[in-house]
């Protein structure tokens, strides 16, 4: 997010682009290079808030798609933004297609994958495991 000649690459391409669009944190990447103010965005939901600080609305959603900005949440909701981007570019029946031929049908073993869900104790685990995660790589 520091990198200006990676940014600026950015916003160049996207002057040209159909879509401008990012799964997890890559949302913060299209935000610096002011690609999202004043759209609204998704992003992992450790990092979502931080969308606001470079002008983009933070939205709490798996895929939020605002005008020709799609972006998408955490890992996995990155399965729901492909889907949203193919039917875009081939039509609901080739996405629905897709799912099937994935068998993408999420039953999950928990019901912990959101903050909401998770209860407080998991939450703040997972915090200080991801804070201590971005240290050792800072380093």
């Amino acid at each position: 997010m520091n990198d200006a000649e990676g940014l600026a690459f950015l916003a160049d391409r996207a002057a040209t682009s159909k879509y401008i669009t990012s799964v997890c944190s890559g949302s913060l990447l299209l935000a610096a290079a002011g690609l999202l103010k004043g759209y609204k965005a998704t992003s992992h939901w450790a990092m979502r808030d931080s969308l606001s600080a470079f002008g983009a609305e933070p939205v709490e959603a798996r895929v939020v798609v605002d005008r020709n900005r799609i972006t998408g949440g955490g890992v996995t909701a990155g399965i729901d933004f492909g889907l949203v981007i193919l039917a875009k570019l081939r039509g609901d029946d080739a996405a629905k297609l897709t799912q099937l031929a994935m068998e993408y049908d999420p039953e999950p073993p928990f019901d912990a994958g959101s903050p909401k869900t998770a209860g407080p104790a998991i939450v703040e685990q997972a915090i200080n495991f991801m804070a201590a995660t971005m240290e050792k790589q800072a380093s």
